[in-house]
């Protein structure tokens, strides 16, 4: 199926345009009170995709449908997109009835290479990147003297792709925690099958860098992991060789938010969100690996929630000679701590992590600070639902590997 771009100038309010086909609405605009919304149908939903903007008179909108994805500009500046899947009911030569006169014609996508940096800005606490774009889960990553963050990029409050949430994984970094660059997209949907890249973690082997996340797929169907790379740290692969389903005894279609770690033995480990099926508990299923293409179960999950409430979006953190075990339950975040990897977890006084939505962590050298290392952690404030702006909070340890929130 073609690509299309349809374009036409708004040069009266209210107006409106519509397609039909055997029967059913294919595609439709309506514009009145400073905004246009556009409906696409596809055989995937009876519900159509619908995109927004504000417009005036004589503005120039313009309607890309892609396979895998649709977006909205108005005077060349993308407003909103949405991602399908199923077949499009719309095609070039379909008739548009209506106010104004539409033109449509085949789209064909340039290919753009970008730079490592693309932008910069200051200041991260409260930020986001777009007016309609949101900032959801967080995956802080030290690399070298930089930290990084890789973030969820939302529109519509996770109800993108019929609720499945189309999110996307985008990237920032700084070396001083004030001026931040922008990297490229780190992990785009390119199929129309992928409902959403989920949230996950990154780790480096030797020279090459992994991003680790799993796809939900939607309809019951397993969600599977996958991977990423790059070898300069701001550039991102898909591995298309590189793909696996957790077993049976975990629930396949609700996996998501694999933590990656290389363990003190030798071993890479792969916590992941999930349940155990039969004893209808939430988990964070444990897998092992030698080379981080090849899995196993561990056995034992390294957390059983004590009802159907997964824990979501898991962190492991190694700090001041202990370990963290972090994850969220009902959006809160907590933490628990060991001497030892993996095992012999016991709950602090006060397990809460006050960070905004679902936070992770990074150990960071504060340099301002004398070199003294922090966990920072690195979350969301909610605006209208899911997703919102970025917020931080740093903690240190006192004796007991208690943390204490600055």
């Amino acid at each position: 199926m073609s690509d299309l771009k349809i374009v036409f100038t708004l040069n009266e309010m209210p107006s409106y345009g519509i397609s039909h086909k055997g029967g059913r609405k294919t595609f439709e605009f309506n514009a009145f009170d400073g905004m246009i919304s556009c409906l696409v149908q596809y055989t995937a939903r009876r519900e159509p995709l619908t995109l927004n903007a504000a417009v005036n008179i004589g503005d120039k909108v313009e309607i890309i449908l892609m396979d895998h994805r649709i977006e909205l500009y108005v005077n060349g500046r993308i407003k909103d997109e949405e991602w399908p899947m199923g077949e499009r009911l719309y095609q070039q030569g379909d008739e548009v009835s209506g106010t104004l006169t539409v033109k449509t014609e085949a789209y064909v996508a340039s290919k753009v290479s970008l730079p490592a940096v693309i932008s910069t800005f200051t200041g991260a606490e409260g930020w986001k990147p777009d007016e309609n774009v949101f900032v959801g889960d967080c995956m802080p990553y030290v690399r070298g003297d930089e930290f990084h963050i890789l973030y969820l990029k939302d529109r519509h409050h996770h109800k993108s792709k019929w609720g499945l949430g189309a999110h996307q994984w985008e990237h920032i970094s700084s070396r001083n925690m004030n001026l931040w660059s922008v990297h490229p997209m780190a992990v785009e949907i390119t199929e129309p099958e992928e409902g959403s890249i989920c949230t996950g973690s990154w780790i480096a082997d030797g020279q090459r860098e992994y991003l680790f996340y799993t796809v939900r797929m939607g309809g019951g169907i397993p969600a599977p992991v996958r991977r990423s790379y790059s070898d300069d740290g701001a550039h991102f692969e898909k591995d298309k060789e590189f793909g696996f389903v957790i077993p049976e005894r975990y629930h396949r279609p609700s996996a998501r938010d694999p933590k990656m770690i290389k363990g003190d033995d030798g071993l890479y480990h792969m916590l992941l969100t999930t349940s155990l099926v039969a004893e209808e508990r939430g988990c964070l299923a444990h897998f092992v690996s030698d080379d981080m293409t090849n899995w196993r179960d561990a056995g034992e999950p390294i957390y059983i929630s004590e009802d159907k409430t997964q824990p979501e979006c898991p962190d492991y953190i190694r700090y001041g000679g202990r370990y963290y075990l972090i994850f969220s339950l009902h959006g809160s975040a907590r933490y628990l701590i060991s001497d030892r990897p993996f095992e012999g977890w016991r709950e602090p006084k006060q397990p809460i992590i006050p960070c905004g939505g679902v936070p992770k962590g990074a150990v960071w050298k504060d340099e301002a600070d004398g070199g003294k290392e922090r966990i920072v952690f690195v979350g969301f404030k909610r605006i209208n639902g899911y997703a919102g702006t970025l917020t931080f909070r740093t903690a240190t340890a006192d004796e007991t590997g208690e943390l204490i929130f600055h």
